[in-house]
C-alpha cells in the first residue's frame, strides 16, 4: 500500500495483529508544522458504524489534549479502510527505541505511560493495548500511543488478544492481555494497570512473563495465560519485583487502584527509591 486518502506513505513504522503504522508526509489539510505523521491503517474490512464508533473515542481522546498522550490529528473510512493519523515520535518506541536506554529512561517513560492511562480512565475510557510497542520516547521521556480500536471495530477478534492471525508475535501480545478477560471479565481500570504491569517488566527485563508462549500452540497459549503464574526475571531487585508483582497480582482487588498510585511508585525506582 503506497498511501491511503491523501496520505502518501514513506515506509512502515510497526506493524501487529490488526493494522500497520505508516511514515507519510503530513497532507497540507491538516494545518499542523509536523513534516510527517503516523499513519495507522485497521486490517480489514470496516462497517460505517463501527467506524464511527472508532471516531467518537479517538475523538475524546485528541480532546484531552494531554501531553502524555500522543496527539491524534485525523481520522478517515477510505474504501471500507478505517485509519487515523497521530503525531510521528522519531526517537521510537520502547521495543525499538532509536537510542541506548537507561534503566532510568527506560522507567520514566513507563512511568508515563501510566500517568497517560490514569487521565484516560478519569475521563471514563480504557486503553486496552498498552504495550511496549505503544510507549513512545520524547524530549519529555515518553507518551502513550495507540489506545485498542481493534476490539471496537472487531469485539471477536480481540477476546484472546492474538488477532486473525495468530502467529507468534501476537502470541507474545497475549501477555499484555489481562487474565480476567479471558474469563470474560470486562475491561477496566485494572486490566489496564496489569498491561503497564507486563510492560514494565519487559522494559526492565528484554523478555516476558511465559518463556513457552511465543511456542506454544495458539489454544495452548491462552489456557497456559489463564492458570500460569507469570515468572518475574530473577534478576529484578527487590522492589521492582514488589512493584510488578502488586500491578499482576491475580486479585484483581489487590492490583493498584490507579494506574497514578502506579506511576508514583514507578517513579521512585527511577529515582533509587
Amino acid at each position: 500500500m503506497d498511501g491511503i486518502a491523501d496520505y502518501v506513505f514513506l515506509r512502515q513504522l510497526g506493524h501487529g495483529p490488526h493494522g500497520r503504522v505508516q511514515l507519510a508526509r503530513t497532507p497540507p489539510r491538516l494545518a499542523v508544522d509536523d513534516e510527517h505523521v503516523a499513519v495507522k491503517v485497521i486490517g480489514g474490512a470496516t462497517s460505517k458504524d463501527a467506524f464511527y464508533r472508532v471516531a467518537q473515542e479517538l475523538g475524546s481522546i485528541a480532546a484531552l489534549r494531554c501531553e502524555l498522550l500522543a496527539r491524534i490529528f485525523d481520522v478517515g473510512l477510505h474504501e471500507g479502510t478505517a485509519y487515523f493519523a497521530m503525531r510521528y515520535y522519531p526517537r521510537g518506541s520502547l521495543v525499538e527505541p532509536g537510542m541506548q536506554l537507561s534503566r532510568r529512561q527506560r522507567l520514566v517513560a513507563v512511568a508515563r505511560a501510566a500517568r497517560a492511562a490514569h487521565e484516560l480512565h478519569e475521563a471514563g475510557t480504557v486503553h486496552r493495548a498498552i504495550k511496549l510497542s505503544n510507549v513512545l520516547l520524547d524530549d519529555a521521556g515518553g507518551c502513550l500511543s495507540d489506545p485498542g480500536t481493534a476490539q471496537l471495530l472487531k469485539p471477536g477478534l480481540t477476546v484472546t488478544g492474538l488477532g486473525p492471525s495468530s502467529d507468534m508475535g501476537a502470541r507474545s501480545e497475549l501477555e499484555y492481555v489481562d487474565p480476567w478477560l479471558l474469563r470474560g471479565r470486562h475491561v477496566g481500570r485494572s486490566s489496564d494497570i496489569w498491561s503497564l504491569g507486563v510492560t514494565l517488566h519487559a522494559a526492565l527485563t528484554g523478555h516476558g512473563l511465559y518463556p513457552r508462549m511465543p511456542s506454544a500452540d495458539p489454544l495452548v497459549a491462552v489456557r497456559l495465560h489463564v492458570k500460569a503464574t507469570p515468572e518475574l526475571d530473577p534478576d529484578l531487585v527487590a522492589e521492582e519485583r514488589a512493584v510488578i508483582g502488586r500491578a499482576l497480582h491475580p486479585e484483581r482487588s489487590r492490583r493498584y487502584r490507579t494506574a497514578a498510585e502506579l506511576a508514583e511508585d514507578i517513579e521512585a525506582l527511577a529515582h533509587g527509591g
